[in-house]
């Protein structure tokens, strides 16, 4: 059996970890009758037959390593159909690749993105499996994807140490956070961190109301305020522009993020001295925590049991703590939001974290 494998968008930190619990799976039931082609910068080497024939000794010693060992490249969805620079055919590009070399099956670590692909494939008559890749949390159809609860345990950090210099100095600090269209690292690591004010894409804000929150503290006798921000974080006016309108809002803005325009009015109506803290790339660095280790073990397992069993068209996910198999139809396209009507979100609320809408 021969078994292809890419990692895929942006890079996290159980990666490795997850390539290795579908090699080790697969070396353990099939032997020496396996063998494992790594694809070069995710989509990309698949594209161009950029590739390296994997041994038992690639694997080992790398469920602790951050990144990937084989890289990684973003190739936009919106992309795959359209030739590259001199014409090239991608999408027949990979099934010829495929083909080629003769997979029984392609492995995809990666999130959204790269899983609408893997549904691409799939429907072109491939044989896919997809691994559920992303800090962000994002990917529909399970509860938890890898490298998440390791950039959960980063902002964390962040935040932790932004309290003691936030005592002590008594001022607002924003910690912005990683989550582009989505909230949950930012909502786990606000709570985790003790965050007074958690703003997320999903609940658009009223900066007024965020600028109550802090006075409120000030008039408990609270020296500091710490707010935790997603990148992505819209406000109410924001939320009410058309798509094409808020593009040229982003691309005029007079600030670097979102976290300097916030802090920028909140200084204004408040009158505090405002500081932001990105810590940006850090949160996808380093090695996978030990929750992460683990879920990735399984999730790989699980995986190499899959394509000895010739099971294919699917996302390896988990829900309520067990495996399940969902097709990549129902997956590619779909993002898993923060509600406002989470429980989570109505928890942290009772908390008296304020997210600025009410």
């Amino acid at each position: 059996m021969r078994v292809g494998m890419l990692t895929s968008g942006g890079d996290c930190q159980s990666l490795n970890a997850t390539m290795r619990g579908v090699a080790k799976s697969l070396y353990h039931l099939l032997g020496d009758d396996v063998e494992i082609i790594g694809f070069i910068d995710g989509y990309k080497g698949l594209i161009y037959s950029d590739y390296k024939i994997m041994k038992p000794k690639d694997f080992s010693g790398i469920l602790t390593l951050g990144g990937t060992i084989l890289g990684t490249s973003r190739q936009p969805f919106k992309l795959m159909r359209v030739p590259d620079a001199n014409g090239l055919d991608k999408v027949k590009a990979m099934k010829d690749n495929y083909r080629r070399l003769g997979l029984d099956c392609l492995v995809v670590l990666g999130g959204n993105g790269s899983q609408k692909t893997s549904n691409l494939l799939s429907e072109e008559g491939l044989n896919v499996i997809g691994l559920p890749k992303t800090i962000d949390n994002d990917l529909w159809g399970t509860d938890v994807t890898f490298g998440f609860q390791s950039a959960v345990n980063l902002a964390t950090q962040t935040i932790d140490c932004i309290h003691t210099t936030a005592a002590s100095h008594g001022r607002v600090f924003i910690v912005e956070v990683m989550g582009h269209k989505v909230g949950w690292l930012t909502l786990s690591a606000g709570m985790a961190g003790g965050a007074d004010i958690i703003l997320i894409p999903e609940i658009p804000y009223d900066i007024n109301i965020v600028a109550d929150a802090i006075k409120k503290r000030e008039k408990e006798g609270k020296r500091f305020s710490i707010i935790a921000v997603a990148e992505g974080a819209i406000s109410k006016e924001q939320a009410e522009m058309s798509k094409k309108d808020y593009r040229q809002y982003l691309a005029t803005r007079e600030y670097p993020s979102i976290s300097y325009e916030i802090g920028a009015q909140i200084g204004k109506i408040t009158g505090q001295e405002i500081r932001v803290a990105v810590p940006g790339h850090m949160q996808r660095g380093g090695g996978p925590c030990p929750y992460d280790r683990v879920l990735s073990s399984r999730l790989g397992a699980a995986a190499g049991q899959m394509i000895v069993d010739g099971e294919f068209g699917i996302l390896v996910g988990m829900k309520n703590n067990k495996i399940v198999k969902v097709p990549l139809s129902d997956v590619a396209g779909k993002l898993k939001m923060v509600s406002p009507d989470d429980e989570i979100v109505k928890q942290a609320k009772l908390l008296g974290i304020s997210f600025g809408d009410e």
